[in-house]
């Protein structure tokens, strides 16, 4: 079968990008013509887009439209557009936690484009519940995350070094997480902190950890996909906090490395991390409670390590080979 892939895409740098160039390496494995198709440019580039896409789309059996909120809604309303005219199967997955909110100020445009598609995918019951609320049909299937048992480290010990691998904008808080690690930092002044990543809020958080007086914090800046198991596998533990979220891979790539995962009690996430048995949650913005809980986790080790091992076995239920018959079935392929 010859699917096409369309998404805000650009390559290397994980999110929505990441998962549709895991899926085109699935399919492309199986036998599959996949190709990507990106929606993503200038306002200029983007006003000649629809045409692009419909030229491009005539060879294909199935269009496969990732989208989410705000902007990242440009290529459902484009691939659907495209796949009605070109009387082609469409296939819609949603992805991001800000679908209510989104959905909310935008519903009849949301629920014109959602309601013409032949299956809409969520990522978790998280946002099948906001799909209920706008009676729009969906199936779930989640994230895919291929593991490598390799990258697997059983800790003797968790020390007290903490990474965070979320983009530096604003709704991944970092600047919460920089709070909590300087009252950790006072009671374990050898702890370290690793930043992993890059964002509009970059440089200020390199102003706010002079200001916090924080040391061992390291920027390593944008990194490789293929890379960023490096940096994870030097740390202990993961700390996210978002203040929305919906399925962030970033923290089963974690899991899937031996770290224990702290995050924030948002979106998606309490259906992916089972609080106290797989990982730690907290409340969005409360510094106070994530740096009780970055000290909990070296403090009590042998909870920490119970945390990790569960949550390690749990994490396989994302791999490819448990995922692909739901979404051969939303393409139409009999495997």
């Amino acid at each position: 079968m010859r699917i096409l892939l369309i998404c805000n895409y650009k390559p290397g740098v994980g999110g929505i990008s990441g998962q549709v160039e895991i899926l085109q390496k699935h399919l492309r494995e199986e036998g599959h013509i996949a190709d990507i198709f990106s929606t993503k440019g200038s306002i200029l580039w983007r006003l000649g887009v629809y045409c692009r896409l419909r030229n491009a789309a005539k060879s294909y059996d199935v269009l496969h439209i990732h989208c989410c909120s705000g902007w990242g809604f440009l290529p459902a309303v484009i691939g659907v557009c495209v796949g009605l005219k070109l009387k082609k199967r469409v296939v819609l997955t949603y992805h991001g936690g800000g679908g209510e909110k989104f959905f909310d100020k935008h519903t009849h445009l949301v629920k014109h484009y959602l309601l013409r598609t032949d299956t809409n995918i969520v990522l978790s019951c998280f946002l099948a519940k906001v799909f209920d609320k706008y009676d729009l049909p969906y199936t779930i299937i989640p994230n895919i995350i291929d593991l490598n048992g390799n990258l697997y480290r059983e800790r003797e010990r968790l020390l007290p070094h903490y990474i965070c691998t979320r983009t530096h904008d604003e709704l991944y808080d970092i600047p919460c997480l920089l709070k909590a690690f300087q009252l950790v930092q006072q009671q374990l002044p050898s702890a370290t902190l690793t930043l992993v990543g890059d964002g509009t809020q970059h440089e200020q958080l390199k102003q706010l950890t002079a200001t916090l007086h924080l040391h061992n914090v390291t920027f390593t800046g944008r990194v490789a996909n293929d890379d960023i198991y490096n940096h994870i596998d030097k740390a202990d533990i993961m700390i996210s906090s978002s203040t929305v979220d919906n399925m962030p891979v970033s923290l089963l790539e974690a899991m899937n490395a031996g770290l224990l995962v702290i995050a924030t009690r948002v979106g998606g996430v309490p259906y992916m991390i089972d609080d106290g048995k797989t990982g730690l949650l907290f409340e969005s913005g409360n510094h106070y409670e994530l740096a009780m809980l970055m000290l909990r986790a070296v403090n009590t080790q042998d909870e920490s390590m119970a945390m990790i091992k569960t949550a390690h076995t749990a994490v396989q239920t994302y791999q490819w080979v448990n995922v692909r018959q739901k979404l051969y079935a939303a393409y139409g392929i009999t495997a």
